[in-house]
């Protein structure tokens, strides 16, 4: 047996909400919508990760999640733009990421980060 895929469920009334910061901001593919649910994703990578943690790393609060992208300085002025609440960062940690955390219109707080 071995895991294929892990996926974040969060409980939301306003799909709508996920769509703008998932889809419209990240550039997430809408992958399924049934209406009361929908699921944003990458038909390029499907890795299964899950982490574990006592601390976000520089004494940050720990994320709920991590999403990597290829160009945090462009995904960070458009969450600024958008409104969303910046809570750390950006800056360049010592185990080689350039990150910044975002609160998602359900108040998980979101660690974005590139590698250097």
């Amino acid at each position: 047996m071995k895991v294929k895929r892990i996926v974040s469920n969060i409980h939301t009334v306003d799909i709508g909400q996920a769509r703008r910061f998932y889809g419209d901001i990240l550039g997430l593919e809408l992958l399924m919508d049934h209406g009361w649910i929908a699921t944003f994703g990458s038909q390029e990578r499907m890795d299964v990760q899950i982490s574990f943690a006592s601390q976000g790393g520089s004494d940050t609060p720990t994320p709920d999640f991590s999403i990597e992208v290829d160009d945090v300085e462009a995904v960070y002025e458009q969450m600024r733009e958008a409104g969303f609440s910046v809570e750390y960062g950006p800056a360049d940690e010592p185990w080689g990421v350039r990150r910044f955390y975002v609160r998602d219109p359900f108040g998980k707080l979101v660690n974005i980060l590139a590698h250097l």
